[in-house]
């Protein structure tokens, strides 16, 4: 299963709201519903978080076992 706890971790570390990712970024608002709902997102919008927010991937996301 893939946790987004990182991501917000992120978030709170670098002083970031999720509505600065929509209306200062120009990320989607279903973007954020599906991380915050564990659903999957591509690679491409991965990458993009990670250059917004300055970031490796492993700040966004992890792998955990079930």
């Amino acid at each position: 299963m893939i946790s987004y706890k990182p991501f917000y971790e992120t978030l709170f570390k670098k002083n970031i709201t999720e509505y600065q990712l929509i209306y200062k970024e120009g990320f989607s608002a279903n973007t954020i519903h599906r991380i915050k709902h564990g659903e999957a997102i591509s690679t491409k919008t991965l990458d993009a978080l990670c250059y917004t927010l300055d970031c490796e991937v492993e700040d966004i996301l992890k792998h955990v076992k079930e």
